[in-house]
């Protein structure tokens, strides 16, 4: 379970890591299209259309920070209780209390915009949580001591 614990941990920091890639990846194709003569605007919002490629980075954004992330906290959470790691229930508990900030943050971003940069900070402090939670369950996996071969 150890290691169940260990994965899971690295797997929310790597999706964390995703999470920033995917809204860079958007943010750098709207900054070109817009300079390409593209407007955004409340129509082009409610389309429902991508109109440049790197759109798809928000989307995958919005449906990694809703749909994956959480099971992992929670799955993370879970599984802290028998990891047999010291503080993993702690380190799992702040895992899951910085995604579910996240997702709040990320929601009340839309109608205020300085909740948005909330949401950065605390994405750092959940990739930070995350790592710090794996690196305790490494540590207490540790190498594979190998057994000197019997004399005979």
């Amino acid at each position: 379970m150890r290691q169940v614990y260990t994965v899971l941990a690295y797997l929310i920091a790597i999706e964390v890591a995703v999470q920033a890639s995917m809204v860079v990846w958007f943010d750098a194709g709207l900054g070109k299209w817009v300079g390409e003569g593209g407007v955004i605007d409340k129509t082009l919002v409610e389309s429902g259309q991508a109109p440049f490629p790197e759109f798809m980075g928000v989307v995958i954004h919005g449906m990694n920070g809703m749909f994956v992330i959480p099971p992992l906290a929670l799955l993370l959470l879970i599984t802290s209780f028998w990891a047999k790691v010291p503080g993993a229930v702690k380190a799992a508990g702040l895992v899951l209390v910085l995604v579910v900030l996240q997702v709040t943050f990320g929601l009340f971003g839309h109608d205020i915009p300085l909740v948005g940069a909330v949401h950065g900070i605390n994405a750092l402090l959940l990739f930070g949580s995350a790592i710090y939670a794996a690196r305790r369950g490494a540590a207490v996996n540790g190498p594979v001591a190998v057994q000197p071969a019997a004399q005979g």
